[in-house]
């Protein structure tokens, strides 16, 4: 069955022309490539754009990848290349638009978030201030480690894996990450 293979076995298959082993490769990264990509850039409605892209550049250029590498850093990669061809083009900065659709969603209904297990109303508060201040944070972030940070967060690869996708040493991506921290520390402490 398809959902066992790997995904190198599962690209090798779509490699060859088979398209459920494509489509598969879809399901198991479109959710994990739109939070990358939306980290990035910012806008839903762009994001949903440059994922459809970058998912259109690794069908055509699957017959260009090596089976020797990692496919899921092959395909952050195409991504992070899309959404930076985007960022250049619109020349937008990068997480303002997040964190102000987030502040101007509307909150959810107070009847879906009854429940015995639902947190307090001042717990739910508190999340979503630290959240949106953790946003911010993440903005102020110099690009280089926002990405690590967005990255480390939103996929969970290792710095080997990031290296790869930023193309920098695995050092740097440790390095970036740590710097990262101290960063967002600094900028929280006096805000929460």
């Amino acid at each position: 069955m398809l959902i066992d293979l790997s995904d190198e076995e599962l690209a090798v298959f779509a490699k060859e022309g088979n398209f459920n082993a494509f489509e598969e490769l879809v399901r198991r990264y479109s959710s994990p490539l739109f939070r990358f990509v939306l980290g990035l850039v910012s806008d839903y409605e762009d994001a949903g754009d440059i994922l459809q892209q970058s998912l259109i550049q690794i069908h055509t250029s699957l017959p260009n990848w090596q089976a020797t590498g990692s496919f899921r850093n092959w395909i952050f990669t195409i991504a992070r290349n899309k959404s930076l061809d985007h960022l250049r083009k619109k020349r937008v900065p990068t997480f303002s638009q997040l964190a102000r659709r987030r502040s101007d969603e509307p909150p959810s209904k107070f009847f879906d978030q009854l429940k015995d297990d639902a947190p307090l109303p001042e717990t739910l508060l508190e999340r979503q201030v630290t959240r949106q201040l953790l946003n911010e944070a993440i903005e102020t972030l110099p690009e280089r480690y926002r990405a690590v940070v967005l990255l480390r967060y939103t996929t969970d690869m290792s710095f080997q894996e990031i290296g790869q996708v930023l193309q920098i040493p695995e050092n740097s991506a440790k390095t970036f990450y740590q710097r990262s921290k101290a960063l967002l520390r600094e900028y929280l402490k006096d805000r929460l």
